[in-house]
């Protein structure tokens, strides 16, 4: 995977905006403005972090080389994954999805329902 392919994915899941709050090398994936997905622009392999309960973080750290605590994150609740080939693309798209899903799942239901909801022209929202 790689960045272009990153942006890709995260950007066509419902709501999600792109931002660059931490300067232009971070390019940050937020849904209802809450942050589930976040790259380094400059690293090479690809490095992101995604959000991850803990108890899966852990798992995954110790079953994955590539996965380590996220970087400059909460270590507990974020993995920092680096795209180097050692695990495919779908297992990262799953990855990111659960971090999708967890920030969602963390909404008021209000906001939940509006996201199914919104029509497909509205589902991205690229900032």
């Amino acid at each position: 995977m790689n960045i272009e392919a990153l942006r890709t994915y995260c950007l066509r899941k419902p709501g999600v905006a792109e931002e660059f709050p931490f300067g232009e090398f971070t390019i940050v994936f937020k849904v209802a403005g809450k942050i589930f997905a976040l790259a380094d622009l400059q690293s090479r392999p690809l490095s992101f972090n995604l959000k991850c309960d803990p108890e899966l973080a852990v798992e995954l750290r110790d079953t994955y080389s590539c996965v380590t605590p996220g970087y400059h994150m909460n270590k507990k609740h974020w993995n920092t994954v680096i795209a180097n080939g050692n695990v495919s693309v779908r297992m990262l798209e799953e990855w990111i999805d659960n971090s999708y899903g967890l920030v969602v799942s963390g909404l008021p239901k209000k906001q939940q329902v509006r996201l199914q909801e919104q029509p497909e022209s509205e589902k991205n929202r690229h900032t």
